[in-house]
């Protein structure tokens, strides 16, 4: 008997959950096991933290740059897994009387993505105990999930595939590679990328079972939706740039010449733009499933909307 789709795509889920229970996590016992970071080590690396963009430091302020960047790396995942989490638990009311793999599959993922809230909300209370007073990420992620998910599911889904795509390269590229991060900030995103591996599996999964219900009006709209959700990402980098720049700025003080503070915060969004938007959107398998999906005409709108935000 020939294999139909339905049946590979439930064996696919399987294989996300036999994964899930393979490298299951607790936030103590595997990953903070009672330590602190060391602030003598960075936390992102050079590369991911776009360091070169700040010539102008010292070796100890280049330091201190990857952890306020790094610090908010881990807001920002806490952030959009809000909207994550809630989109996934909705796509899985689909299951609840039909397939219970598929419906196991994405309860697992919706468990895992609560988890994860409550790690990044563990690492922003660690950082605050050592780093310098003034930092600041004013973000709510309710009110960021509710604007997300008021858009269309094609738009969530595309979304949610490009960030937990960049998540892996980010981690197996530039961060597993770097032997001078601190220990703990390093297995935050070791324990992290574990179960995102599988989450980038299913977000495609739903992304292509969502498209093929759209139609041509329905699925242009959708790609609008895309647009103004990276969009609206842009807006929290370009407010969490400033916001860290004058962080920055103020603990360095007097030893930061005046005239690099503009540099800073154009560094910054430079690199939160790298970071959160086009190392997504240049991964080789995004940009795949999305040819795929969408037509020429609509990738160039996405191309257009792309160079007016970045450059």
């Amino acid at each position: 008997m020939a294999t139909t789709a339905i049946d590979m795509n439930t064996q696919k889920y399987a294989r996300c959950i036999k994964t899930s229970k393979k490298v299951r996590w607790d936030i103590d016992d595997d990953v903070i096991r009672g330590r602190e970071f060391d602030y003598t080590q960075k936390f992102l690396p050079d590369g991911l933290a776009s360091i070169d963009e700040f010539p102008f430091l010292t070796a100890r302020q280049k330091t201190f740059m990857s952890q306020v960047q790094g610090r908010t790396y881990a807001n920002m995942f806490g952030l959009v897994e809000r909207f994550i989490g809630a989109k996934v638990l909705e796509i899985s009311s689909e299951y609840w009387l039909g397939d219970q793999t598929a419906l196991e599959a994405l309860v697992r993922f919706s468990d895992e993505e609560l988890k994860h809230q409550e790690l990044f909300r563990r690492i922003e209370a660690l950082a605050g105990r050592r780093m310098a007073a003034g930092y600041v990420f004013d973000h709510d992620p309710n009110r960021v999930a509710r604007a997300v998910l008021g858009m269309s599911t094609w738009a969530v889904l595309a979304l949610t595939c490009h960030i937990e795509l960049f998540t892996q390269v980010h981690y197996r590229q530039s961060i597993e590679p770097d032997a001078g991060l601190s220990d703990l900030y390093k297995d935050v995103f070791l324990f992290h990328w574990k179960e995102e591996c599988q989450h980038a599996v299913l977000d495609e999964l739903e992304w292509r079972r969502e498209d093929a219900r759209l139609s041509d009006d329905e699925r242009d709209s959708a790609v609008d939706d895309l647009i103004a959700l990276v969009g609206a990402v842009d807006g929290i980098l370009q407010a969490q740039a400033a916001a860290d720049a004058r962080y920055f700025v103020h603990v360095c003080g007097p030893e930061l010449a005046p005239l690099h503070s503009d540099r800073v915060e154009q560094g910054l969004l430079k690199a939160y733009r790298w970071q959160y938007i086009l190392s997504g959107v240049q991964n080789p398998r995004f940009t795949g499933v999305l040819q795929e999906l969408v037509t020429p005409p609509q990738i160039e709108r996405i191309q257009t909307a792309l160079a007016l935000i970045v450059g």
